[in-house]
């Protein structure tokens, strides 16, 4: 790999021992990878905390939060004094909300952990966004940015709606680019690799979030880490379609990147999309691919009594959130289900000032903030049957958890919620 003089200098230990590592971390990566040199970042979004149960022991070590930093961030056995990010660094989603850990089953061990991950942060110059979904609460990157993301719903937005450039990271890689601004320069970020393969022509009408939840579950599976490109969309598609849409396409599969014909920034046309190439293979979405995938999409589900309902994943916006106010207005949650839902920090303090936060409060539902209950493992004590308006937790959380699932709209969740049966279906 070809370092300039700022990149070697720091791999000599210019700047300290821990830019030192991380920039032996980035070397031994972008080799690994094939990169030929490493590219500016100045906005990175990874992990650093350590509410995860493997993580627990490390934080509570006398060496602290350093210890896990260098353990798995940087990679080495040997503790290191860890210094302030040297660029805008955000944190994702966590194991828990410090102000619902009691209904979540957590116990106080843990939030002490998270309050040390916090003060952490905080002294590494980190901000704490806390969510699965960064572009809602202000890290917003712009068309060409170079940057250093994890979390693959996040990933798969900024590439394919905002025009930004990431390749899916871990927590080593960021942990190293916050400390040094730099990451390989390989993947999504290099114009050729962004590149459209697969061309998915529409013969039905994509209109509300769960079509296109289902869209993208199909797509995946079908695509796995390729580039689709998406044509024939009537009508355009908001936040939280696309939200749904990319994390769904990132669950069943791999996608990293999508361009929606007319729609996206890097597909004005189908020939800008395929960058003048032709599609590996041209695959058609009509009524009995969306049966297909709904039907795959809901695998788990058998028993119709519903005693878990989770909304939230990625995390929702302030418009989602009022959308769940108005659907529970003058009802309530049932006595023998739970409905929580999840956002960012930011969002809850939005929804608080406007009144939602109380509306669902008195409706027994609870907003929630930080995780959710993949990232978290958090359920009610006792669920066995969850509805789910999102494709990706309902393909992760039997898993994860050993629940049955039933992915449907979020009025059909928020009337299991109400009713504590599930009542949906696939509608024409």
């Amino acid at each position: 790999m070809r370092l300039n003089d700022d990149e070697r200098a720091m791999l000599d230990g210019r700047d300290g021992e821990a830019a030192q590592a991380a920039m032996d971390l980035l070397v031994r990566y972008g080799e690994a990878l094939g990169a030929e040199r490493l590219v500016d970042t100045n906005n990175v979004c990874g992990t650093v905390g350590a509410t995860m149960p493997f993580l627990r022991d490390y934080a509570l070590k006398e060496s602290g939060m350093d210890s896990v930093f260098s353990e798995f961030s940087l990679d080495t056995p040997n503790r290191i004094d860890i210094p302030k990010v040297k660029v805008f660094s955000t944190h994702l989603q966590q194991g828990l909300d410090p102000e619902n850990a009691h209904l979540q089953g957590i116990d106080e061990q843990v939030v002490k952990v998270y309050k040390m991950g916090e003060e952490y942060k905080a002294k590494l110059g980190i901000q704490p966004m806390n969510t699965c979904a960064p572009y809602l609460t202000g890290n917003v990157p712009v068309r060409g940015e170079h940057c250093a993301w994890m979390e693959s719903s996040a990933v798969i937005y900024i590439n394919a709606v905002l025009g930004a450039r990431t390749n899916a990271e871990g927590r080593e890689s960021t942990g190293a680019a916050m400390l040094t601004g730099k990451i390989p320069y390989w993947g999504l970020h290099l114009e050729e690799n962004r590149a459209g393969t697969h061309l998915i022509e529409l013969d039905i009408e994509i209109k509300t979030v769960q079509d296109w939840g289902l869209l993208g579950y199909y797509i995946g599976e079908a695509v796995q880490d390729q580039i689709p490109v998406i044509d024939g969309l009537r009508g355009g598609a908001n936040l939280p379609k696309l939200k749904h849409f990319g994390a769904a396409a990132a669950s069943s599969g791999g996608v990293e990147m999508y361009h929606i014909v007319g729609q996206t920034p890097e597909a004005h046309t189908r020939e800008q999309a395929f960058r003048g190439r032709k599609p590996v293979e041209v695959i058609r979405y009509g009524a009995a691919e969306r049966r297909l995938a709904y039907e795959r999409v809901n695998t788990t589900a058998r028993e119709s009594k519903v005693d878990f309902v989770m909304l939230g994943c990625p995390h929702y916006s302030i418009e989602q959130i009022w959308e769940v106010c108005e659907l529970l207005e003058s009802r309530k949650v049932n006595a023998n289900s739970a409905l929580w839902i999840f956002t960012a920090r930011a969002t809850r303090q939005l929804a608080d000032q406007a009144g939602y936060t109380e509306r669902l409060k008195n409706a027994g539902a609870v907003l929630m903030t930080d995780t959710c209950s993949a990232i978290g493992r958090v359920m009610p004590k006792g669920a066995r049957v969850v509805a789910l308006d999102s494709a990706k937790q309902a393909h992760y959380l039997p898993a994860i958890m050993g629940v049955e699932a039933w992915f449907g709209t979020t009025a059909e969740c928020v009337d299991a919620a109400v009713t504590g049966q599930w009542q949906g279906g696939l509608k024409a």
